[in-house]
This record gives C-alpha cells, structure tokens and sequence, in this order.
C-alpha cells in the first residue's frame, strides 16, 4: 500500500480482533441463504448465460459413523432403512436435472471434482461406483481426466473402498486424524485407536493415489506443545503430500459447544501458540505454506491440470448439504446443525423430485463479487495481483476497500515486501486469517448471519 491509502495507524491505537472468529471457507456463508421467493428462478435461466468450460463439481454424502464433538458439517449418524440408496437415487435426479439445465448450446466441462460430507466412505464399495457413475454419466466429468479429491475417516478408509476410489481416478486422498495422541481425540469427542489410524494411512499408501492429505486439529483441551509435537511428526511419518492444520472451534449445537461454550484469550493464546509451532515445524520441513491452513509437501507431485479458479468459475453442488453458485446467485437447500433437524432436511431431500429450481440461496451483486474475490484471494498465501481484479471489475481494491485495507496494514497483516502489484499477506496476516475474512464481510451479510437462528 502507499501513503495515499491514509494508512497513519498502529497496532497499539487499535483494538486487537480475536483471531478466531469463523473459518471463511466461502463467502457468503451459509446462514445468510434464505428461502428464495417464487416463483424460484430455473437452473436452466441461471446457467444460460454463464461460461460453463471450467466447473467444479462437488458431491456431498452426509453420512458418518460418529459425530466428532467439535463438528457443525451437514451430517447424520448411520443411515437406516436403505437411506443411502434413497439418497444416491436423489442424487441421480438432480444430477439429471442440472445436467440438462446447463444445456450444449456451450461447451460443458468440469475442471476438478471433490467428494466430501460427512464422510464419503461411508458408502459400500458398490455404493462409491454409483457414485462415480452419477458424476461421469449424468454430469459428464471425466473423473480420470481431472483432479478428483475424496474425503475419508480411520474406520471407512477399508481396502476395496479405497479400490474403487483409486480405480475411477482419484488423485487426493484427505483423512480426518485430528490427533495421533488417544486422550486429544477423546478430549475432542472423536474416539479413536492410534493403531486403527496408522492401518487406515498405511491402506491409503497401498492404493498409490497420488496425494494424501492429513487433517489435524490445534487447540485440544490438555494438548501441549509437545503433545501436538508427536502428532505433527506422526503424520510426517508417512510423509504426506499435504497437511491441513485446523484450529479448534467450539460451535453452537455441538457436542462440544454443548460442554464449554465460550472461548477466552487464553484460548486464543493457546491455539496462535500452537498454530505458530507447528507453522515452524512444517516449514522446517519441507513443506511450504499454502494458506493458514494448508502446508504442502515442495516436491509433492502435481495434481494435473486445473484451471478451475473459486473467484470466476462456478460451482456445481449435489447434495443436500451442497451448495452452488453461479456468478449471480449462490444456492443450496436448507442448513441446519442440530441433528434432528439434519435427519428431517435429508429425508426431504430424498423425497424431492423436481430439481430443477433453486430454493434457498443468496444474490450476489457487484459488490458482493468484490469482496468474494478479495477474500478468497488474500487468504491464499500467494496473494492476489491487483491487476486480475482490476481488469475483472474496472476499479482498484484499495479504492474499493480502503478503510479495510488500511485496517489490515497497521494490524502488520499486509506484507510491507510484496512486490508492486501484488497484494499479500505477511506470516501475522496469514496467522490471523480467521479475523481477516469477516473483516471483509458486508453489512448485508453480517446483518443475514446475525438474523440466522441456529437450529
């Protein structure tokens, strides 16, 4: 930034934000959808005038064996009564109904696709294969052809479904471990068996599929420096392609939030202290910072072409729990936390026959698209080169967020030795992008969020 910004600040004139005030994974965040009113516009009226040659696809399975006590995903425990074939059934019509709603009067083609939830591998093997034969057959991805992430857990990552997975082309393997110390996993409400974790990572190994991501968790009751030690060198043990490192939240609804539902500084103390160790040990390590929480492996393979971009190119969501934007709207169905409130919206959405429209969601408006764009560029550890905004929306980012941007300089969050044109994070930034992302969000979006009634 310049002096003309107005830039005249310091940390010590301002008042700290707490560093962990929402994980932004997208913007705008789901309790800021509403029912759309009728009549509720067509898929087909959306995705006319849309580029369609560079879509992600993303289905998700919201099922799990357990809840982990810290979890506020879209899913269920079990899947009584043949749910999941019932699901999977749903999941073939709407697939079917978008499908034709993106029409062939344009070229249509997906970049990447990911297969998440709840826990994908919930389903049988069987089960996977008709989940891949939706994505190819009905959608028309080219699951062998593109980068194909899958999400799994210990106790599902079983040979013959990780066969399936790697047969039908996926390139990324991401497993949930949270902790390889047994007392954190049961501190967080994840029961768990370090040798069942290390059988389910050495099965993944076997399948040969390119990447294997390792998630784990900062913030524990009882976690230590050291504790948190032996389970970053744990998974560095199997040297994965990449490390996800998440802070602990403690959410509404949850098993946890149920048990200690306010965080304090010294809690925020405790997870900047342990996020920053273990920064410094991957790095130490030869693993480069992607964003706060992803650290990738400096001579992990590629994952092949993806030319996908999350600012510019739209999203296609199946799944009750999935979401998908075109540049205009963002939509998805009813979100609920709560589990009988989950129960009841998948029981829904197995029933639902026309899909054709979409029925809860968010507009999104010129300036939405600003800060959707800034947001999810700066929170990457590249940056973002101001160029690709201004020749996106005709006008500059500082004149476009000025006070905020100024905001981020004199917290030091911006990095003073970016080179000209380059809009970039410092390592204080990325440590506090958890504050750094809602700065950015709008009034509308804060006023929607704050009107939302957990449930």
């Amino acid at each position: 930034m310049t002096e003309e910004t107005g830039a005249h600040e310091t940390s010590e004139t301002l008042d700290l934000p707490r560093p962990y005030e929402s994980y932004v994974y997208a913007y705008p965040h789901k309790t800021a959808y509403r029912p759309l009113p009728d009549p509720a516009p067509s898929l087909a009226a959306l995705w006319r005038d849309e580029p369609k040659d560079a879509l992600s696809l993303y289905a998700h399975i919201p099922f799990c064996e357990v809840r982990c006590g810290f979890c506020n995903l879209f899913t269920r425990i079990g899947a009584p009564d043949e749910l999941t074939t019932r699901y999977l059934d749903a999941l073939d019509r709407q697939a079917t109904a978008v499908r034709e709603a993106l029409g062939d009067g344009a070229p249509v083609r997906f970049a990447t696709a990911a297969f998440g939830g709840g826990t994908p591998t919930f389903l049988t093997a069987d089960e996977l294969e008709r989940l891949c034969d939706i994505a190819e057959k009905r959608m028309g991805a080219d699951l062998r052809a593109v980068p194909l992430s899958v999400e799994t857990s210990p106790s599902t990552a079983t040979a013959d479904r990780l066969a399936v997975l790697a047969e039908r082309g996926a390139t990324r393997i991401s497993i949930g471990v949270q902790s390889f110390v047994e007392a954190e996993a049961r501190a967080a409400v994840r029961p768990q068996r370090r040798a069942d974790v290390e059988a389910a990572l050495a099965r993944i190994r076997d399948t040969g599929v390119p990447v294997l991501n390792i998630d784990l968790i900062y913030g524990i009751d009882g976690q230590t420096v050291e504790s948190w030690t032996r389970s970053l060198d744990a998974a560095l043990a199997w040297a994965p392609e990449e490390l996800y490192l998440y802070p602990l939240y403690v959410r509404p609804l949850t098993g946890l939030g149920r048990l200690s539902p306010n965080a304090d500084r010294d809690w925020d103390e405790q997870r900047l202290r342990l996020y920053r160790h273990g920064r410094d040990h991957l790095l130490a390590r030869g693993y480069a910072q992607e964003s706060m929480r992803m650290f990738r492996r400096t001579d992990a393979p590629t994952q092949g072409a993806d030319d996908y971009a999350c600012q510019t190119d739209g999203m296609i969501g199946l799944g009750c729990g999935a979401r998908s934007y075109t540049s205009s709207l963002h939509h998805s169905f009813d979100y609920a936390v709560d589990m009988r409130e989950i129960r009841s919206i998948v029981d829904a959405y197995t029933e639902t026959a026309d899909f054709t429209r979409a029925r809860v969601g968010r507009w999104v408006d010129a300036d939405e698209a600003r800060r959707r764009h800034l947001l999810q560029s700066l929170l990457q550890a590249r940056g973002m080169a101001t160029a690709g905004y201004e020749e996106r929306f005709g006008t500059s980012p500082f004149e476009d967020f000025p006070a905020e941007l100024r905001r981020f300089e004199a917290l030091g969050w911006l990095d003073a030795t970016a080179p000209a044109g380059l809009l970039r994070l410092s390592p204080e930034g990325l440590a506090h992008s958890d504050a750094l992302g809602p700065a950015l969000f709008s009034p509308a979006v804060r006023a929607a969020m704050a009107a939302y009634t957990p449930r």
